[in-house]
């Protein structure tokens, strides 16, 4: 892995580009760039969601998940590297099992809103969505392990549980989505 910042300002990037962990310098409007960005931006949101009062059990989980993204982030800095493990997979494969089996089967497609938690919840479901996309675009033009994007991909389907399940703490529920077309079935 590359040099750890000692500094922050290192005038380095200012000429446009932005050293990878592997030493090699690339245009900061490279794809695997932007995706490091995205999941640092994921990252922060949901250490934006983490300064909410949270179940423990879902607190443990999203500061698992925020070293996990670190990991995922720094593989991608670093080309043809491994950090992230396939037990950060089945983490969040057990996780969604266990979420999932206590709520409520959907019967319409809910809105991202309710409390703030799962509002924040849903926010980093969409990061996670778009983390994924850059990931992939990055795979389309160089190797990418495939981790990284399995890991983005079922991490936005957690969030999308995990934002159910923080409605319902205090006894809350989904905010359904109202459709006009549902609605007037029903009054036929």
């Amino acid at each position: 892995m590359g040099q750890r910042l000692t500094q922050i300002t290192t005038r380095t990037g200012d000429d446009g580009t932005t050293g990878l962990g592997d030493n090699t310098r690339v245009s900061k409007d490279s794809l695997r760039v932007h995706a490091m960005g995205e999941v640092d931006e994921l990252n922060s949101h949901i250490g934006l969601l983490l300064c909410e009062v949270l179940p423990d059990n879902v607190r443990s989980l999203l500061v698992d998940i925020q070293h996990q993204l670190f990991n995922l982030g720094g593989e991608l800095s670093i080309p043809g590297f491994e950090l992230l493990k396939p037990d950060a997979l089945a983490q969040l494969d057990a996780a969604l099992a266990e979420h999932n089996s206590r709520l409520p089967r959907l019967q319409e497609f809910i809105l991202p809103a309710g409390t703030r938690p799962a509002a924040l919840a849903h926010v980093c479901r969409t990061v996670a969505r778009r983390a994924e996309r850059a990931v992939v675009a990055v795979g389309k033009a160089e190797t990418v392990n495939a981790a990284p994007r399995l890991y983005l991909n079922r991490l936005s389907d957690l969030m999308f549980v995990l934002a159910r399940v923080l409605n319902r703490v205090d006894g809350g529920d989904d905010v359904y989505w109202r459709s006009e077309r549902l609605a007037r079935s029903t009054d036929e």
